[in-house]
């Protein structure tokens, strides 16, 4: 692909390629995405960015445009508090918020890109999305896959100001955030659960009990 491909023909080509997919799953996607990050290695990262925008505002993707930031060191060093926030614009579902969290606004708090008072700002949000946001950016602090190596101090503070929210997809990510971090420092987990115990939802505290005794999430009944 020659350099001087705009990020709108970057953006046509993928969006063309996306739907000429006979199977239109994660692997397949996937390959394409990671065709083009190969491909737009060299390019400059404001083109990057610009590409994500057009490919998430114009043509409606959200992981694909995200996963070329993240791959793109230029691209990704770029972040900030405004450009992720408008990146994140309209997050509504489980999936969205998580690939948002995951894929871009943990690993650039992770590296000092946005500071905390970006996710504390996100967990105050009225929006129940922002506020799983803030607990699922907590991910890339501590999940070993995403390069975290553990922030106690970080991701307590956050799970503390939710610790009583009790919509169901924030308990989850608040559960989830728990476990991630009981890899690091499992004492520390045990102590807040016991501290919130009166306050936490029955699903929090089964299930970061269970990985805290078992190492697993929801550990399978052993026959009798």
């Amino acid at each position: 692909m020659a350099t001087t491909t705009s990020a709108e023909e970057f953006a046509a080509q993928i969006h063309r390629q996306l739907q000429a997919l006979p199977v239109r799953n994660a692997p397949s996607v996937n390959a394409v995405r990671r065709a083009f990050s190969r491909s737009l290695r060299k390019e400059d990262g404001r083109l990057v960015l610009e590409l994500a925008r057009t490919l998430r505002f114009r043509y409606g993707y959200r992981a694909v445009p995200y996963e070329l930031i993240l791959a793109h060191r230029g691209a990704f060093k770029m972040l900030d508090e405004r450009r992720l926030e408008e990146l994140g614009r309209g997050v509504d579902s489980w999936g969205a918020v998580d690939s948002f969290a995951r894929t871009l606004s943990g690993p650039a708090w992770r590296d000092g890109l946005i500071g905390d008072e970006v996710i504390l700002k996100w967990a105050h949000s009225p929006d129940r999305w922002w506020r799983r946001a803030a607990l699922v950016s907590t991910v890339a602090l501590n999940m070993r896959s995403y390069g975290g190596r553990g922030d106690t101090p970080r991701t307590l503070k956050i799970c503390g100001l939710l610790v009583d929210d009790h919509d169901d997809m924030v308990e989850k990510a608040l559960s989830w955030t728990l476990r991630e971090l009981v890899v690091h420092d499992a004492r520390a987990v045990e102590d807040f659960i016991a501290r919130y115990e009166a306050v936490l939802g029955s699903r929090v505290k089964r299930e970061v009990r269970n990985k805290l005794r078992t190492g697993l999430k929801s550990p399978r009944r052993r026959s009798t």
